[in-house]
């Protein structure tokens, strides 16, 4: 025997809808609780002025006088009284002491009155290309193609004879080449002596040999004596 039920008392025939209902509700309610939102209202107080006391209160208007003027004074002319020069001035011509076309120049100066006075010219040439060069005390009776060699040995010699080397460079270990560039004048002695080394005391050093030269022949350019710049080497070594 089978058991009929009543379809107006069954209960689940509409719970698919009352689940879709029920879930819309639920997603609803909760959109609006994540998008609610709240203000922190301040507190405002609004005050009323009230003017009226100001607006019927009478201002007191003060009249100020203007200060009476400074008294004027009294201007008393004083007696003008007439003198009479009774040294007489005389006034000073300044003349002008420039001259114009007009202006005679009385006295005449001859051409052959004016002294004209030479200037001997320093001129400088080469110990390379000189024609006579200077010659060094000893070597006055070598043959021209001679004399540069002897000039040459001379100096050699020179320095030789007066090295000395200074204690102060060889307590501080200073050694080196020092270049000695000098003139030999048109006069025959030695001038503007100037080096260039690793160190100042080398350097004096160099330029006392070099300045204690005799003197010598100058050396000539067409018959002329000129000024002859020649350079040495001087070598300061230690010797261990």
């Amino acid at each position: 025997m089978e058991v009929k039920k009543n379809p107006e008392v069954n209960v689940s025939r509409n719970s698919s809808l009352y689940f879709a209902i029920g879930l819309n509700l639920m997603l609803l309610s909760t959109y609006l609780i994540l998008e609610y939102k709240s203000y922190k209202k301040e507190d405002v107080i609004v005050e009323a002025l009230d003017l009226d006391d100001y607006i019927d209160e009478d201002i007191e208007i003060i009249n100020l006088s203007a200060p009476p003027p400074p008294p004027t004074l009294a201007v008393v002319p004083e007696d003008i009284k007439v003198i009479e020069d009774i040294v007489d001035i005389q006034e000073t011509i300044i003349e002008s002491s420039e001259m114009n076309q007009t202006d005679i120049i009385a006295e005449i100066v001859r051409v052959e009155d004016v002294e004209v006075e030479e200037v001997e010219e320093d001129i400088e040439v080469p110990f390379s290309v000189i024609e006579n060069i200077p010659v060094f005390p000893g070597c006055e009776n070598r043959a021209k193609a001679e004399q540069r060699k002897c000039f040459e040995n001379a100096i050699k010699a020179h320095v030789r004879k007066n090295f000395k080397y200074p204690d102060a460079a060889l307590e501080l270990g200073i050694y080196g080449k020092v270049y000695v560039l000098f003139i030999i004048d048109n006069t025959g002695y030695v001038a503007k002596v100037k080096s260039r080394g690793p160190d100042k005391i080398l350097e004096k050093e160099a330029e006392r040999i070099i300045s204690s030269l005799p003197k010598m022949i100058p050396g000539k350019q067409r018959g002329i004596a000129v000024s002859v710049p020649y350079s040495i080497p001087i070598s300061f070594v230690l010797n261990e």
